[in-house]
């Protein structure tokens, strides 16, 4: 049974057990000041949202530990219960506005980057990556190192695009003298790739990635998938010379899920504007979103489709915890730094291997661990949420039911009062044991069955990844 504690846990998206104490759904809060309203609830009057929100708290919940959606912080979710308003209200446009200007800032990204804040899924930045840079018949290179480098392959295929690709070795990120070799082989459009691969928890080196392209082939642009990645990770997109940051609310940005982000360079946006053909869809094209983008950002509304009002308020409130308060983003990446070695060590002291060959191929914000011999997710999985702690399952088809997925970042890394990462821990040591008890299992035998420790696997682990698995960006 669930009960309350001093750490405030947000809701996994399928329950809807969230109330405010207050009697009346809240307004958000602005980066400095309540957002007005036109026609404010009485009740608002006498009581100042700042007040309202320390009023609030989430209901008791299992704590959310996959690798996204993530917990929440209860500012957040109190944003998301802002009372209904018009995407086009004077009230809602200098939201908006601000939204698109952190999202900048996040990324490291001037002025002249382009942000693209639409309704959907992380996915769909695929669909705008595919449909607005490259035309069909022209050459992309995607750099794989996992199921959704997969994906990502497969969309481009679908507008056209010639896609080769370049597969790692399961647990591993493509070598840069193989994308070296390719970029001075072949004329690419764009090289595309995963920054953190949520299926395997590997990590590519983003900046050494953009290098490569930047030396080797400086017509290319740089794409990269920041689904997994998006403020648990360093990402300057400026000074590393990347071109397409895509992204989704619901992982490092601590959102709940609905919104895809993108932020475009210069560079990409020109090349945009120079396309022959015409723009390969209708609700991802930025000939229709750009206006609006554009139009939000200098105070005015304009509209082509609804925007997620609620979210965007959400978003709003999240972004103003990651630009303009304490820890600052440095400091929250090296908290996620921390909060991975922790969970790392923790595992491998459990006799746990980890999914990534090397630690430089291992994410910050999630890991990935084998199952020790003689288990499988049915012994350990719902031990843990006997536990109130909820993680992921594996996702590659041929060794998803050898490992599984601990999410760590966000409120759950960047403050340690809420005790979680102690929690994942603690109830990880405790399932596992249960676990190998149940099953006679000696309590400090490591695995032996992980494949990655095997050499000669990269040509049975590299091939089609499992499309029966519903390919959400969890």
């Amino acid at each position: 049974m669930l009960s309350r504690c001093k750490c405030r846990f947000s809701l996994p998206a399928a329950i809807p057990a969230c109330r405010p104490v207050s009697s009346f759904p809240p307004p958000a809060i602005s980066s400095s000041e309540s957002i007005p309203h036109s026609s404010p609830h009485p009740h608002s009057r006498r009581l100042s949202a700042s007040a309202r929100m320390s009023t609030f708290k989430q209901e008791p919940h299992k704590l959310l530990v996959i690798p996204g959606p993530i917990e929440v912080t209860d500012e957040v979710l109190y944003a998301n219960a802002h009372p209904s308003m018009s995407h086009v209200s004077p009230d809602f446009i200098p939201v908006f506005g601000d939204c698109i200007r952190m999202i900048r800032e996040v990324l490291f990204a001037g002025p002249q980057a382009q942000p693209f804040i639409i309704s959907g899924s992380g996915t769909l930045g695929w669909d705008q990556v595919s449909a607005n840079l490259v035309e069909p018949g022209e050459s992309v290179l995607v750099l794989n190192s996992g199921y959704f480098g997969d994906s990502f392959a497969d969309c481009l295929r679908t507008y056209g695009a010639v896609v080769d690709e370049l597969r790692a070795p399961f647990g591993t990120a493509v070598e840069l003298s193989s994308l070296e070799v390719a970029l001075k082989s072949k004329k690419y459009k764009l090289v595309a790739f995963t920054h953190v691969d949520t299926s395997t928890g590997v990590l590519s080196d983003a900046k050494d990635v953009a290098e490569v392209v930047k030396n080797a082939s400086p017509e290319t642009l740089v794409v990269l998938d920041g689904v997994c990645s998006v403020a648990s990770e360093e990402i300057q997109m400026d000074a590393w010379g990347i071109d397409v940051v895509l992204t989704a609310s619901q992982k490092g940005l601590g959102v709940p899920p609905g919104l895809s982000i993108l932020v475009a360079s210069e560079k990409a946006m020109k090349v945009f504007e120079a396309r022959k053909s015409p723009v390969t869809s209708y609700y991802a094209s930025w000939k229709k979103w750009l206006p609006i983008m554009r139009a939000y950002e200098s105070g005015s509304a304009a509209y082509f489709a609804t925007p997620p009002v609620n979210l965007i308020y959400a978003f709003h409130a999240s972004l103003t915890q990651l630009t303009k308060r304490a820890p600052s983003l440095q400091e929250r990446f090296a908290l996620h730094r921390e909060a991975s070695a922790r969970v790392k060590k923790a595992a491998e002291e459990l006799g746990l291997r980890q999914l990534p060959l090397d630690p430089k191929f291992a994410a910050n914000g999630m890991t990935a661990l084998y199952f020790p011999d003689g288990l499988v997710a049915s012994d350990l999985l719902p031990r843990l949420g006997k536990r109130d702690v909820i993680v992921a399952a594996g996702l590659h088809k041929d060794n998803k039911e050898k490992y599984f997925r601990i999410g760590h970042m966000g409120v759950s890394v960047v403050d340690k009062t809420r005790g979680d990462i102690d929690k994942v821990i603690a109830a990880l040591k405790e399932s596992l044991a249960e676990a190998k008890a149940s099953k006679n299992v000696s309590p400090k035998e490591p695995s032996t069955s992980n494949v990655a420790a095997t050499g000669g696997v990269a040509s049975s682990l590299a091939g089609p990844l499992d499309r029966s698995t519903p390919a959400a960006r969890l």
